[in-house]
């Protein structure tokens, strides 16, 4: 048996609130750095990947690449993370295709973030001035290059809050990859609550635990933010 399942063991119903909060820190951070980190980061590029993607296509005049693209996003934010995990975790089996708890998490995840960040994406290309595309024509450049060189990094830039949003939401959404047996940071907790009985000490510990995650990404955000502002014009 794992050191850590040792750990899990020894916290019993009979502990005190403080003491029964320091032995489940373990655990629970445990399952962050093993499962909910990798998990949000794979996710997420993965994601980013298929957004932009997803973007080009809906960007495309063509309607046989912008078909597909839309029906993609509109599948995904027309339903619940939760019954995209289910579909992929528990319904692919019965196509003869079984896949594990976390690479399932990914797939499912990766799916969600690419139809979100691919509007997000969306938008910010085409908030970027039509005179933009007329200088790198001016200058000789064709389409794909002037989208590479001039219009992509100022997307990028305009690009970055609601993408940093979504990454996130998407470090508290991972706590759905409990219900298909990732052992992350909620699903230690549950594992926690379930042998002491004390729900409310313990889920409270994981939703700290969760905000202490956000904030130090928030404060990550805030420095990219700024950092990207000198070079806006004003």
């Amino acid at each position: 048996m794992s050191l850590l399942n040792n750990v899990l063991f020894t916290i019993t119903a009979d502990m005190g609130g403080w003491e029964l909060f320091k032995n489940s820190l373990l655990p629970m951070i445990t399952g962050g750095i093993k499962y909910t980190i990798p998990l949000t980061l794979i996710s997420f590029a993965v994601g980013l990947a298929l957004a932009l993607l997803t973007a080009m296509m809906r960007l495309s005049n063509s309607r046989i690449l912008r078909a597909p693209a839309v029906a993609y996003v509109s599948a995904i934010r027309g339903t619940p993370m939760l019954v995209q995990l289910f579909i992929v975790f528990y319904g692919m089996p019965s196509l003869n295709i079984t896949i594990d708890p976390f690479p399932s998490a990914i797939i499912a995840f990766s799916l969600n973030v690419g139809a979100y960040a691919s509007e997000i994406i969306r938008a910010s290309i085409l908030s970027i001035p039509k005179g933009q595309w007329e200088a790198g024509y001016t200058v000789g450049m064709s389409h794909t290059t002037t989208l590479k060189r001039i219009i992509l990094p100022q997307a990028a830039r305009v690009s970055i809050p609601p993408l940093s949003n979504t990454f996130i939401s998407l470090v508290k959404d991972t706590s759905l990859a409990s219900l298909i047996l990732v052992t992350e940071l909620f699903r230690r907790a549950q594992e926690i609550a379930a042998r002491t009985y004390d729900f409310m000490l313990i889920y409270v510990e994981a939703a700290i635990l969760y905000w202490i995650i956000c904030f130090i990404l928030s404060l990550v955000q805030e420095v990219i933010e700024r950092r990207l502002s000198r070079y806006t014009a004003r």
